[in-house]
């Protein structure tokens, strides 16, 4: 897809990736309707079954067979007319003014499907499932061409194998996307993929495995393209859950909402918001609250200039930001520490009394002991709401060296002691490009869990340490803090320690007849100097 991309010019280009990604979803949908279609329990999903080309049947339906056969498909499932087909644009492509037909056909299936697949900005506007492709080539004469490569491409693979499976694979075809895209710093706000197993230790610590989860409201108010909702929805259960989201990048919510149907998750799309969450929060009841959740993660953005929102009257919520707002380098506006805020917005959204966390911050929050950040910390440690912490090895992230730990709240604890892990020296450095990677493997990943649901101290890894502790150390949350210092004893015998002993004074004797040797001869060399010599020397030297 990307070398069809390149072949007509648009390698790089802004729209590139939405191409890819739009059709990539239009190729999922066709083949999730047609697994759909041939497992119907209707009077056609013999013939659909069987067919060597299941299309052809379905085209040749009447129009009140094909919306008869619509009932019986999941809910969550698209719908799709004939004209929406993949087959049907591939038998279409010699005609004239075929990339009009092409991006009218995508255009028309997202309005078919607009009750579903819709997302909306956080000023309530809906943003369409599909645009227009073809214009992004802006020579007119090869756009024609360029949708036929498009649905060439689409027709050498097919999706239905893997209907039955989670969709974690996906995550690697994210990674591919937006490690490219943020080449040069991603722009202002740069997206940093969440290495899935950072994304599934999260999850797996979060859920209560042994605990029924039931319609349990999940939360990101930086979701990014989902990656870290994708897996507390697997580790849940996507039908036990609801997901709401919101980022202001409008490429990764257009990723994100793709993840959602890939996963099984349609039912969570119309909770998707492009906007602002500092300033433009728009998860709300029906009476105007602000909806709370029982879970929450994140990897919000640590360092980036939020000069322009700093003044707006949504950041003069004392309530929601207790702790304040960072002050604005003046040297380096890209600096400010925004994570702070996004911190204290988790803290506000959470469920009180029962709400759960697990947030990705700069590890030097840990040892943080003045400012904001000493103040978010007395508040999650003051309350009891310390369930832990885990300190990742370097480089976890391919895109940035930021050293990164995880930090895990509990609205629903009154803690007395947390479990601080230092996992920094696990994993595996590899080279991506020009960058060092950190690749935790599952054996890490299963140390890191069972030494925190285990509460486990385990030598130069992890201590459980009291909250009260914690408080003494100026809240620190770094586990190498509280470390033990050990002095390692040899036993020895009687025998070997008189012949120890003896060996040092053999060489304390020796050390002393040189050291008298060394007097000696400096007295006799001073017994030596004479007036003259001196005086001599010292004018022969001026």
């Amino acid at each position: 897809m990307r070398a069809t991309c390149s072949a007509y010019g648009l390698s790089g280009d802004s729209s590139e990736y939405k191409i890819i990604v739009q059709v990539f979803l239009y190729k999922y949908l066709n083949d999730k309707f047609g697994y759909e279609v041939k497992r119907a329990k209707t009077e056609y999903q013999k013939a659909l079954s069987e067919a060597e080309h299941w299309e052809t049947v379905y085209i040749a339906l009447s129009d009140e067979e094909r919306e008869d056969l619509w009932d019986f498909i999941d809910p969550e499932s698209p719908k799709l007319n004939p004209e929406h087909l993949i087959a049907t644009l591939y038998n279409r492509m010699n005609e004239d003014d075929f990339a009009k037909k092409f991006d009218e056909a995508l255009i028309s299936l997202g309005q078919l499907n607009a009750d579903k697949f819709s997302v909306r900005t956080s000023g309530r506007s809906n943003v369409a499932l599909f645009d227009a492709i073809t214009p992004s080539v802006t020579d007119v004469d090869r756009r024609d061409d360029f949708a036929r490569a498009l649905v060439n491409n689409l027709i050498t693979f097919n999706f239905e194998e893997v209907f039955g499976q989670k969709y974690d694979f996906f995550a690697e075809v994210f990674e591919y996307l937006i490690s490219d895209y943020n080449k040069n710093g991603g722009g202002k706000y740069a997206e940093y993929y969440t290495p899935h197993s950072v994304a599934t230790i999260m999850a797996r610590l979060l859920v209560d495995e042994d605990t029924e989860q039931r319609s349990k409201l999940c939360c990101d108010p930086a979701a990014g393209t989902g990656t870290l909702l994708m897996a507390l929805a697997h580790q849940i259960g996507e039908d036990r859950c609801t997901i709401y989201s919101q980022d202001q990048s409008q490429k990764s919510t257009t990723m994100l909402r793709l993840n959602l149907i890939l996963n099984s998750l349609v039912h969570s799309l119309p909770n998707v918001i492009q906007g602002d969450s500092l300033t433009s929060w728009g998860h709300e009841e029906q009476d105007g609250s602000w909806r709370q959740f029982d879970y929450v993660v994140s990897n919000p953005p640590f360092n980036v200039d939020f000069s322009e929102s700093v003044t707006n009257a949504a950041l003069k919520n004392t309530d929601r930001f207790f702790a304040g707002i960072p002050n604005v380098p003046a040297k380096d506006k890209n600096k400010m520490a925004i994570y702070l805020v996004f911190l204290q917005h988790i803290l506000y959204i959470l469920k009180d009394k029962k709400g759960k966390a697990a947030v990705v911050v700069p590890t030097g929050f840990l040892t943080a002991s003045s400012g904001i950040a000493l103040k978010i910390k007395q508040r999650i440690v003051d309350n009891g709401w310390l369930r832990g912490v885990v300190s990742m090895p370097s480089n976890i992230f391919a895109n940035t060296g930021t050293n990164v730990s995880v930090i895990f709240i509990d609205k629903s604890l009154k803690a007395v002691d947390a479990i601080l892990i230092d996992a920094s020296k696990l994993g595996t450095t590899v080279k991506i490009d020009k960058n060092q990677k950190t690749v935790l493997s599952p054996t890490d990943e299963q140390q890191i869990i069972d030494t925190f649901k285990a509460r486990m101290e385990v030598d130069e890894f992890s201590k459980l340490v009291s909250l009260e502790d914690i408080k003494k150390k100026k809240y620190s949350l770094s586990a190498g803090q509280y470390f033990d210092i050990k002095i390692e004893y040899v036993d020895i015998t009687d025998e070997e320690f008189k012949t120890r002993m003896m060996l040092h004074k053999k060489m304390l004797e020796s050390m002393f007849e040189e050291s008298h040797t060394l007097e000696h001869e400096i007295m006799v060399q001073l017994d030596n100097l004479k007036f003259d010599n001196i005086t001599n020397n010292i004018s022969g030297n001026k």
